[in-house]
């Protein structure tokens, strides 16, 4: 597992407070993937309702705060597989 993921999964605990409806999976290529439910994030690679994919660059920018999920998404640089529902109400999460 790369440092990559054990940081953002402690990030992303940290923006979201374990307080996310649903489940999600962040890839990202060549480091790993990121478990999102109601118990928080963890590095893993479980099913989930939404599956979303992106490289490193672009996953740091989105969990840093520098880039919106949303404008991500719609340039290409971002992913998304399974229910867009999940995906918006974490895109609101991470904004």
């Amino acid at each position: 597992m790369s440092d990559l993921i054990t940081a953002a999964a402690a990030t992303l605990n940290e923006k979201l407070g374990g307080d996310f409806d649903g489940s999600a999976k962040f890839v990202i290529p060549d480091e790993g993937a990121i478990m999102l439910d109601g118990a928080g994030a963890r590095p893993g690679d479980d099913d989930a309702d939404v599956t979303m994919t992106a490289d490193a660059d672009t996953f740091r920018e989105i969990i840093e705060g520098e880039l919106n999920p949303t404008t991500a998404f719609m340039s290409g640089r971002l992913t998304i597989d399974g229910d867009m529902g999940t995906a918006m109400k974490l895109a609101s999460a991470l904004a």
